[in-house]
């Protein structure tokens, strides 16, 4: 039988994986990661903060560059991390690229009691977008409202979006739980009291309204709210499997800023190495064909003994 979570006995997560596994990713050196790129699977490094951003800002001017009338398409982006989002805007405007052929998949939002936040939600992610990106660039050069999806609480017409148009490149980042949207592991209860649900039963789920691990709200209380964990929805809608799947490409972006030097090495041995288990939702992406983690070195850290 598996272990019980250390973190949140009545879920599953990373630390219900064997040790040896959890002990070869705490020695992986920064070399080590460097070495795990494979076909289907790329690791790229950046030696600055403002590279790192940068190239994450050009994914969106790459992909929306390539829309036409005869070939829409976009990315789907997340909210963690945001600094991406103003230089977004800053080149669309700067080169003048026209987005009305283009599209825009939000990856999550919040719900709370049954029904997505409102807009004017303070930790709302389709608002944080509005704010820092579709907001800034110029009225002229703005893709139609049509355009850009949202997931909402009931995610008929979100699902129906990916059939509309390419996405390219889905982005984002690695939560503290693995997860990449709010793909987090399952609760131990019912038929997962024993084990998690297999990858393959996993991967078949689309986008949907979803109950957070224990971690995932506490991360979020920390990077965006300050600590204060009541203000932190305990549910949300987020893009699935199925729609990640739909995506040529997933490009995940870590800058150290969200998970810690021990979950960014968990995660890109298990996808180099193709170990995929639902308890660490990310290393389920060995199975896509196109995956690509972003580093910036700075931010990989060391998993030896520091005492603060």
């Amino acid at each position: 039988m598996r272990p019980r979570s250390i973190l949140a006995p009545e879920w599953w997560d990373f630390t219900t994986l064997d040790r040896e596994l959890l002990d070869d990713a705490a020695r992986l050196t920064l070399e080590d990661i460097e070495g795990f790129s494979r076909e289907g699977f790329e690791v790229r490094m950046y030696d600055t903060l403002e590279d790192f951003y940068l190239a994450e800002a050009l994914e969106y001017i790459t992909a929306w560059k390539q829309a036409t009338a005869d070939n829409p398409c976009g990315i789907c982006g997340p909210i963690g991390p945001t600094e991406q989002l103003p230089l977004v805007a800053r080149l669309v405007n700067e080169l003048e690229l026209d987005l009305k052929h283009a599209h825009f998949w939000g990856m999550d939002e919040w719900v709370i009691d049954g029904k997505e936040v409102p807009f004017d939600f303070p930790l709302g992610f389709a608002k944080a977008d509005t704010d820092m990106l579709f907001d800034r660039i110029k009225p002229e050069l703005r893709m139609p409202k049509e355009n850009i999806h949202f997931p909402k609480a009931d995610v008929s017409e979100y699902v129906a979006s990916w059939d509309l148009a390419r996405c390219l490149v889905m982005q984002g980042g690695q939560g503290d739980a693995k997860h990449w949207a709010f793909n987090d592991p399952f609760p131990r209860t019912g038929a997962y009291v024993d084990a998690p649900p297999s990858p393959e039963e996993y991967r078949q789920l689309g986008t949907r309204v979803v109950d957070l691990h224990p971690v995932t709200v506490m991360q979020n209380a920390r990077t965006s709210g300050g600590g204060v964990v009541t203000e932190v929805p305990t549910s949300a809608v987020t893009v699935g499997p199925k729609e990640t799947w739909k995506s040529e490409c997933v490009s995940i972006w870590q800058a150290g800023a969200h998970d810690n030097p021990f979950g960014q090495r968990l995660t890109a041995l298990m996808i180099a190495k193709k170990i995929p288990d639902s308890a660490v939702p990310m290393s389920l992406l060995a199975d896509h064909p196109n995956v690509r983690f972003n580093y910036f070195r700075g931010g990989l850290g060391t998993c030896t003994v520091q005492m603060h």
